[in-house]
């Protein structure tokens, strides 16, 4: 036992004086002994970024995929959706304490201005992800929570109200991008503190950060422009008309498993443990024409055929003659060593096996620049913030499909063990999507139809996104769809609230009226 205790100490040190050594400047700092202790505390902020894996099998894979009709889910399965929120719960607030754990380091500085800019750089991070979680519950504990190691009056926080949590969170943002825009050095002369090899999601780049930061700002002010338009218009202006540097082409933020050293093992485990999810009518009818050929590549990206290589759809409003899905198209081991193999009775197209396979070259997407397009072509063709300008709305969208069919076609091109891979198409066949008479934008129809054709192209980029799509399927109501109206407009808080916070908790169930899926949250119309 000594001599394993022995060994353990030894492995320890070593680790703790690799992370010393490769600190960077951070380590110059002569104010703050715990710097080394911070950057790993960033850098498990950071990998909280990453989706868990009970959040997809639960709630990405039994939920948001049959909700938004991005696939169809063809049989009920473990119906376990507690399971997601509370991971997703746990995870948000562990990452909460992490942040404001870093935060009362930063204020300890003999110099105010030190740590400004990883202090900015913890504040896109929490605004993205505090975004994600109040999306999907409404009002959340926020302002008081995380708190509890320095404040143990603090221990059961209040919830906040989420318009307001919106506002701080845009301001934050706008603070961040300002911040680290002017990075340099203090007044007081010295460099600011960057956490250097620790900060793996744009390797300590700053203009990514600050695209990041401005790019989250316009995907969350459309967002809640219907509730407050005079909040909203001016910032929007201000980032459209100042030429504000958003994500763009070749910029993504993502969470990339080979360049941050991780294995995405998580989304084929919930692919196959689930193993119910096909592709469905709705998206088969957007990716095809009126004879059911396939006009849109991306169907070959997001999808492939049956045991008999069909392209065999499952009906998004099944009846009682509807045949079940059989076979098992995500089991990595049999499909590994005999691709063709999707087991017995797999008589339905399901989601492409290598996009949920590839543990190293898929990565997760934070937020495209695919989507930045869709977006500014939204507020042109509506004129949020800016005079409307239907042509310069056109050219947004069409920049937007074809970034996001390269993008889907590159990551098909760079994946290392997917096979059997569909023709990579030039641009110009590319451009024959954007101008098929389905897809493209006539400036003389009207302006709801063109709104439509904006949301669908956004729908279908957020294929591996669904949290997002679902989102934007609640503000506009005009995603492509077969179901009757979606009712379906929030996640219940996790049993863990009601244990834990359970005054908090109870005073807000009666605000809200009831802890119920169908209580919309704020912002949606």
């Amino acid at each position: 036992m000594k001599t394993k205790l022995k060994i353990i100490l030894v492995f320890f040190l070593a680790v703790f004086s690799s992370c010393d050594s490769d600190f960077g400047d951070i380590n110059d700092n002569p104010f703050d002994p715990t710097n080394v202790a911070s950057g790993a505390i960033f850098n498990d902020v950071v990998s909280s970024l990453r989706l868990g894996w009970s959040r997809q099998l639960f709630l990405q894979n039994e939920i948001l995929y049959d909700l938004t009709e991005q696939a169809v889910v063809t049989a009920q399965t473990f119906g376990n959706i507690t399971g997601g929120t509370e991971e997703l719960w746990s995870d948000y607030y562990n990452a909460l304490k992490n942040a404001k754990e870093l935060y009362s380091r930063f204020d300890s500085t003999e110099d105010p201005e030190l740590s400004d800019v990883i202090k900015a750089q913890v504040d896109i991070i929490m605004a993205y992800k505090t975004f994600q979680i109040t999306d999907l519950f409404g009002d959340i504990p926020y302002s008081e929570a995380g708190s509890a190691f320095a404040n143990a009056e603090v221990l059961r926080p209040v919830y906040d109200d989420q318009e307001n949590i919106y506002k701080s969170l845009i301001d934050q943002l706008d603070e961040a991008s300002q911040t680290l825009l002017n990075a340099g050095q203090t007044s007081m002369g010295n460099n600011h503190l960057r956490f250097g090899a620790f900060e793996t999601l744009f390797n300590d780049n700053l203009s990514l950060w600050i695209r990041f930061s401005n790019s989250l700002q316009l995907r969350h002010l459309v967002r809640m422009y219907e509730k407050d338009p005079e909040f909203v218009e001016p910032r929007v202006k201000s980032l459209i008309e100042n030429g504000a540097d958003i994500i763009t082409s070749g910029n993504e933020a993502v969470m990339s498993p080979r360049e941050q050293l991780w294995l995405n093992q998580g989304v084929n485990w919930s692919f196959r443990e689930h193993n119910k999810i096909r592709m469905g009518t709705t998206v088969w009818n957007f990716l095809t024409d009126e004879n059911e050929e396939i006009i849109d590549p991306r169907a070959r990206f997001f999808f492939e055929t049956n045991i008999n290589d069909e392209w065999a759809a499952f009906p998004q409003i099944p009846d009682s003659n509807t045949p079940q899905s059989g076979g098992d198209p995500y089991q990595k081991d049999r499909r590994d060593s005999d691709y063709f193999n999707k087991g017995d009775g797999n008589i339905y197209a399901s989601v492409n096996f290598y996009l949920v396979r590839d543990e190293l070259d898929i990565p997760e997407i934070l937020i495209s620049a695919a989507e930045l397009r869709y977006l500014r072509a939204e507020i042109f063709m509506r004129g949020i913030g800016v005079s409307q300008d239907p042509f310069l709305a056109k050219s947004e969208y069409e920049f937007g499909m074809i970034e996001s069919l390269e993008y889907w076609q590159d990551l098909v091109i760079n994946s290392e063990i997917w096979i059997n891979k569909p023709n990579i198409l030039t641009t110009g066949e590319l451009f024959n999507t954007v101008l098929h008479p389905k897809y493209a934008i006539d400036l003389n129809d009207d302006l709801d139809l063109n709104l439509e054709k904006i949301y669908a192209q956004r729908w279908l980029d957020l294929f591996r996104q669904p949290a997002e799509a679902f989102a934007l399927l609640r503000r506009t109501n005009a995603t492509p769809r077969e179901k009757p109206d979606n009712n379906f407009f929030r996640f219940k808080y996790p049993p863990s609230e009601f244990a834990l916070n359970a005054e908090n908790y109870l005073n807000q169930v009666a605000q809200m009226g009831s802890d119920e899926t169908n209580v919309k949250i704020w912002w949606m119309p």
